[in-house]
């Protein structure tokens, strides 16, 4: 279960097409792994005219539990969650005070966000549909989390989703691009979308009707 509190997340995202390669990689540069491969299930909640999209803010609904559970039968009422707000960023004093160039903003995905634990999911889903909000998106993914030796504050994030493999980089923004050199990427390679965009993006791609981001449930785990 992650922190409960407020801060403002840096993040990008990078296109793994050799995951194999990239777990050598990560072994060579004694990559630590800090928490294990996770399933996650996440919901997005929504006013019925996407106000909240439109604004660019998100409420999510997010159950992690073992890679194991995958395809069994789904959480009982109690099952822990995590509720999350992201928002556009208010502030831009920790690039500023890095001195870093504004313009560097352009490159990384930067937003305020908010958790808190929930102990049951179901109960906090009534809360949002009293609140007038609604499922409007539903993704999965399983997320093994490492750390780089020198490179503090950085979390390298491994997801496998329905539409390939990708890492996320969170942390300051010298640490995600050194980082990302170490892995082998450069700023041409970032990617700031989030999982539903780059999910449309796909069905679009593939002429595909575009429904909710979930893995067939015959996946077999690696």
């Amino acid at each position: 279960m992650p922190r409960t509190g407020h801060h403002e997340e840096i993040e990008i995202k990078l296109r793994v097409k050799d995951v194999d390669a990239f777990l050598s990689r990560l072994k060579r540069l004694h990559a630590r792994e800090i928490s294990p491969r996770t399933y996650e299930s996440n919901t997005l909640f929504d006013t019925p005219g996407q106000d909240l999209r439109r604004c660019g803010q998100l409420i999510r609904i997010r159950i992690e539990q073992p890679a194991s559970s995958f395809g069994k039968k789904h959480p009982s009422e109690a099952t822990p969650a995590i509720l999350t707000y992201k928002g556009p960023s208010t502030s831009s004093r920790k690039l500023r005070n890095a001195g870093i160039r504004f313009e560097v903003r352009d490159h990384f995905k930067i937003k305020d966000e908010a958790e808190v634990s929930a102990a049951n999911a179901d109960e906090m889903a009534r809360i949002l549909h009293a609140l007038g909000l609604q499922p409007v998106f539903r993704y999965e993914k399983f997320r093994t989390t490492y750390a780089l030796p020198g490179i503090r504050g950085l979390k390298v994030e491994l997801d496998e989703t329905p539409i390939g493999i990708y890492v996320e980089l969170e942390g300051p923004v010298k640490a995600i691009d050194r980082g990302a050199r170490r892995l082998g990427y450069e700023r041409k390679d970032y990617l700031t979308g989030t999982y539903g965009s780059l999910y449309l993006a796909d069905c679009r791609r593939r002429a595909q009707k575009a429904g909710n981001m979930l893995f067939p449930p015959t996946r077999k785990l690696r």
